[in-house]
């Protein structure tokens, strides 16, 4: 079959055997692809030193006939986006928006929009252009909305109350429900988180509208704090699991 060109992002690298590497990209035109890179450990000239997470690279790559993994043939560099793993702490957060791409994302779909924002997260990383909390809380957000687990904050989730017509300052957010819960339709139940007004109008202008201007918005401490518990908590009940590089990041924070 003809040679397959497309920009994608690098995802993470497993060793197989003593020469090769079989590489996971989240690529713009074919969604999440496996490729192995032979002997990619053991030619420096062959990809120059290219393939590290993070990076954007042009790849090219065939697809046999036979049964067995596509073969990266030739990649070149786009955007190297170095600062990121120069900086353990961006390294971290990096690491979690690509494991959760790569356990969500299904094999071989098309997800540009997804695409689109996991580039502009690790440029803004790379550049310093959000507080690193901040540009996890908008990557989520948008994520989880573009998977189709957009949390709903906007009412409450039983009698359908709108959020600004709702009381109390502090509204619990049921995870098993998938919304906020006001006061008078609240019950006994497990996995609750409690969310104050300010920190779910935050939450609810990151996640539409422009990414550049979503990148501006400054985030109050309460917010910060409140918003990553919730979403730290909300995104593993979806995934059905707490990703290792969440663990991780948490670790680094204490």
């Amino acid at each position: 079959m003809s040679p397959i060109s497309t920009p994608a992002i690098m995802l993470r690298r497993v060793e197989y055997g003593d020469y090769d590497l079989i590489i996971t990209f989240f690529s713009l035109y074919r969604g999440k692809i496996s490729l192995i890179a032979k002997s990619a450990k053991k030619s420096t000239k062959r990809f120059s030193g290219i393939l590290e997470p993070f990076s954007v690279l042009q790849l090219v790559y065939s697809v046999s006939r036979r049964k067995g993994l596509p073969v990266l043939q030739e990649a070149s560099l786009i955007k190297p986006f170095s600062n990121i793993r120069l900086d353990i702490k961006k390294m971290a957060y990096a690491g979690y928006m690509a494991e959760l791409i790569n356990e969500w994302v299904e094999e071989k779909v098309e997800q540009a929009s997804t695409y689109a924002l996991f580039q502009y997260a690790l440029e803004a990383l790379d550049q310093s252009d959000m507080h690193e909390d901040a540009l996890s809380i908008l990557f989520q957000m948008r994520f989880m909305g573009l998977s189709g687990f957009r949390p709903n904050l906007n009412y409450c989730s039983l009698c359908r109350t709108r959020t600004e017509n709702i009381h109390q300052q502090q509204i619990v957010f049921d995870l098993t429900k998938g919304g906020l819960v006001c006061d008078k339709c609240l019950s006994a139940a497990s996995k609750q988180i409690s969310l104050s007004k300010g920190t779910i109008k935050q939450l609810l202008w990151v996640e539409r509208g422009d990414l550049r201007k979503a990148t501006r918005i400054r985030f109050s401490s309460l917010a910060l704090q409140e918003g990553l518990a919730f979403l730290e908590a909300f995104v593993p009940f979806h995934l059905g699991k707490e990703p290792r590089s969440l663990q991780f990041l948490k670790q680094l924070r204490k």
